[in-house]
């Protein structure tokens, strides 16, 4: 039998995911509210018995002029991706209860894991002048049953979003982050996975007097103008001050500790700052930024270091530092980052990417057109 979808309040959203070790920052109900241009719900699975099985955020965004929706469910939902019945008794439903509720189009994020390569790898493929992208360089492993997924979901009729653009960022978010492994490892072996740049960086900073704090709503303009400072150097658009307000406000209300904001100083000056988001097990690095100038005393490095051994110290199971570029071409501006979190040591993730299910064929190509316009 089909599961059941329907509607759900947000506290019992909140309570299954607190009841699992984690869950993308993008599910959890707080992120409806930091996206004021969408309309959020919380959906619910449940089984015969009336339990509360699997839950997803999605993501209402209006067609000008028609009361039809783009359904949007960013790194999720939160269910059994690897059910054998994952198309009949979880998503046929799901579509269904979107349809029903004005969608003309779904774009899904499974939060499902397909290949991973080691520091080593990655550090491999860069030096190799016949490597473009990192999805042609050997893994170090695969995940045998994110293939399964894939399989079901195209022969349901999902088309998989290719990651766009030549820095190989998809559209929606990113299918290629870099993770480090925290669970089972002391902050010992942590800082013994660092390269020895990044080790010789941190002790720098130290010695220079770098000093590495906590910040509050109040420091969001600091952070701010540096965020904006980095925009510019790395060439993208950076978001309003009043979204980092609303991010702060909103996901600190759900839980005090959802979002903290860090601070590197040195002689007076803010020099780096950061994001960072906590969901259960699972710890991100969200936004950074830093100025070119006094780069010499390694901020970054001592800011990162911080934050890592903050993560480590709440239980984290993973420290993630994000989307990454798959392309390894020298000439690609965001080479330099990708380096810069190789050398935490940890490892490039590819997950499953996004998908889409057009329910209607003509809006959902109407809506292609317009983006790639955009």
């Amino acid at each position: 039998m089909s599961l059941r979808v329907q509607s759900i309040t947000r506290d019992e959203h909140l309570a299954f995911v607190a009841a699992r070790p984690s869950a993308s920052h993008m599910q959890i109900p707080s992120w409806g509210d930091v996206k004021p241009d969408w309309r959020a719900e919380s959906l619910g699975w449940t089984d015969e018995s009336g339990a509360l099985v699997g839950v997803g955020l999605v993501l209402f965004r209006p067609l000008p002029r028609l009361r039809k929706y783009l359904a949007y469910l960013p790194e999720g939902p939160l269910v059994d991706w690897h059910a054998p019945d994952l198309v009949e008794r979880w998503l046929e439903p799901m579509l269904a209860w979107l349809k029903a509720r004005g969608a003309f189009s779904v774009k899904m994020g499974p939060p499902v894991v397909v290949r991973r390569w080691s520091a080593d790898a990655v550090k491999a493929a860069i030096a190799d002048p016949g490597a473009h992208r990192l999805r042609d360089a050997e893994a170090s492993s695969y995940e045998p049953r994110a293939f399964d997924v894939a399989d079901r979901l195209r022969r349901a009729g999902w088309q998989q979003t290719e990651p766009g653009g030549e820095d190989g960022f998809a559209a929606g978010q990113p299918r290629y982050v870099f993770q480090i492994p925290f669970a089972g490892r002391t902050l010992e072996d942590v800082h013994g996975g660092l390269n020895q740049q990044w080790r010789r960086n941190i002790k720098k900073a130290e010695k220079a007097g770098v000093k590495v704090v906590r910040g509050g709503a109040e420091d969001l303009p600091a952070f701010y103008g540096l965020y904006t400072e980095t925009a510019e150097r790395d060439r993208f658009i950076p978001r309003p001050l009043s979204y980092f307000r609303r991010m702060w406000s909103a996901l600190n209300a759900e839980h005090p500790d959802r979002m903290r904001l860090y601070l590197a100083h040195h002689d007076g000056e803010v020099l780096a700052a950061a994001t960072m988001l906590t969901v259960g097990e699972h710890v991100w690095y969200s936004y950074g930024a830093s100025t070119s100038r006094r780069r010499e005393v390694q901020p970054n490095n001592a800011m990162q270091w911080r934050m890592m051994a903050d993560a480590h110290e709440l239980g984290a199971a993973v420290y993630d530092l994000r989307g990454i570029t798959d392309t390894l071409e020298e000439s690609n501006h965001l080479l330099g980052l990708l380096r810069f979190k190789v050398g935490t040591g940890g490892q490039a993730v590819e997950y499953l990417g996004e998908w889409d299910f057009p329910l209607n064929k003509l809006l959902h190509r109407a809506l292609d057109l317009y983006m790639a316009r955009r």
